[in-house]
């Protein structure tokens, strides 16, 4: 926990950008029948009843302190995927950058390993020189600035019915461009001082 806490209290480096990452599950849904528009007087009405279109996988990429964040939805979320996903993050996101903090969960996927299985050995070792990664501990999702974020996507963006992998693909890129217009930057205020005292439970005792 200190650890990702002291990374967030970094001064911002554009050489050395501090990047979140988190995925999201998601169910691609139809309407059974074509809901009923509003009208004066009457809202929307849509049936319960929906048409299952299978899942797919969010990947959410954020830079706090420049207010930036890239989305993507993959058909799957393999190991295979994430390294893609890492790929663009470096070369074309960040193609300029000495490395790059990397803080997400430990997800079997979220390995240097992933890198090997995606591509051969000397592009992913340069790859994976470029990365300086820290893990969330279990149970402290809310760490992750980049799982706070999609908690906002999915109130704003997934609160509703979305049928295709290239519908949900033009939301979220819809949804990213403003939300990257405003510059949002995240304020981060929790600091391993407030942790020592207010998560003291979580410390052993000597």
């Amino acid at each position: 926990m200190e650890d990702v806490l002291e990374v967030y209290h970094r001064p911002y480096d554009p050489h050395v950008p501090t990047v979140c990452m988190d995925e999201k599950p998601y169910q691609l849904l139809a309407h059974a029948r074509d809901p009923i528009p509003a009208r004066p007087g009457s809202d929307r009405k849509q049936d319960s009843e929906y048409v299952r279109h299978g899942t797919c996988s969010i990947f959410v990429w954020v830079e706090p302190l420049a207010g930036r964040r890239r989305l993507l939805a993959r058909p799957r979320r393999t190991r295979i995927d994430w390294a893609h996903e890492v790929d663009q993050l470096l070369t074309t996101d960040y193609p300029d950058a000495e490395r790059v903090v990397l803080v997400m969960d430990n997800l079997n996927t979220h390995t240097l390993g992933s890198l090997y299985e995606a591509f051969e050995p000397s592009r992913a070792r340069a790859l994976a020189q470029r990365l300086e990664i820290h893990y969330t501990p279990r149970h402290g999702s809310w760490l992750n600035i980049a799982e706070i974020e999609l908690s906002r996507l999915t109130r704003q963006c997934l609160d509703r019915r979305i049928h295709d992998l290239e519908t949900l693909n033009t939301e979220l890129a819809a949804w990213q461009d403003a939300t990257n217009a405003d510059q949002r930057q995240v304020d981060w205020q929790f600091t391993t001082t407030d942790a020592r005292i207010k998560l003291r439970h979580l410390y052993p005792e000597t």
